[in-house]
């Protein structure tokens, strides 16, 4: 596939994004290094460990199989894709990235360690953006030296499949940033839609309590989890059901996502379910552990 160019005018100057840098290889990271490898850009994921990337990068490899099966692509597009994926455990390798999208745990602490650490050592004039759910894009880019050219891209998991990608504008997010990052999501065949900053941004606001309301349902004892789900897709014509949803994104993140609305909002009406805090603190976190609402 032809190689995208999204041309990026920034302090007087042209860049090309040619290369996007990834901090994470674990689901998030891994969908969209091969959303970007199979659109012709070259990625370097970074994680960790050597281990980690590995397994990240045979993920990608597992995926692309099935695309190739389906016959999506060819043998030929599936190596060329892999090839443009460079693994790494160290940070330094980020430097010939003109973005680098940070797709860590969704835990503020540990995304703001890791954008002060990118803020230090990449160039002036490369882009940063977060693929968090729920946290402040406002926020983040304020511990970072270069607001401006700090964004907010969150992508939908499964990301190779999932076409939309919230770009968040945090308030000091400047317009030729925002513009490069769209072009960007485009690019990968992506469609776009750009939110302003609040905790939970657009779909996630809606989606998440609603799941978090699905959890209320189950541990209230009023239906079983096929019957709650079963009534959301046949009910609402829902392509999944929100119980069955929780456990593809990991019941993890549905938690902390409702803790960080409980928190910035102070509504009750975001309080988690105490079911879904129990299913946490037990590690039934869904599919990644083979166990959550559903065995896997």
């Amino acid at each position: 596939m032809p190689l995208f160019s999204v041309l990026l005018a920034f302090q007087g100057k042209n860049m090309s994004i040619q290369t996007v840098g990834i901090i994470g290889a674990g689901t998030m990271g891994n969908g969209i290094a091969q959303a970007c490898a199979v659109s012709g850009i070259q990625v370097v994921m970074v994680d960790i460990s050597d281990a980690a990337v590995a397994k990240g990068v045979a993920t990608v490899a597992s995926s692309l199989d099935r695309l190739v099966k389906k016959e999506k692509i060819s043998e030929a597009d599936k190596a060329a894709a892999l090839a443009r994926i460079q693994g790494s455990s160290n940070y330094d390798d980020l430097k010939g990235a003109q973005l680098v999208i940070e797709a860590a745990t969704e835990n503020h602490e540990l995304k703001v360690k890791i954008l002060k650490q990118l803020d230090g050592m990449l160039a002036p004039n490369v882009l940063i953006a977060s693929n968090t759910s729920s946290i402040s894009i406002t926020q983040l880019a304020a511990a970072t030296q270069r607001a401006d050219r700090f964004i907010g891209m969150h992508f939908f998991n499964p990301v190779p499949m999932m076409a939309l990608v919230e770009i968040i504008r945090g308030l000091q997010t400047s317009d030729a940033t925002h513009d490069a990052v769209h072009e960007l999501a485009l690019a990968l065949g992506k469609t776009p839609i750009t939110v302003k900053n609040a905790p939970g941004f657009v779909v996630n606001r809606i989606l998440v309590p609603m799941i978090n309301e699905a959890f209320f349902v189950l541990g209230e004892g009023l239906a079983e989890a096929e019957a709650i789900d079963a009534g959301m897709k046949l009910g609402c014509n829902q392509p999944i059901g929100p119980l069955a949803l929780a456990d593809m994104i990991g019941l993890d993140v549905c938690l902390a996502v409702m803790e960080v609305y409980l928190k910035e909002y102070g509504d009750s009406k975001y309080r988690p379910s105490p079911l879904l805090k129990e299913m946490v603190a037990a590690g039934r976190l869904g599919r990644k552990t083979g166990q959550g609402v559903y065995t896997y």
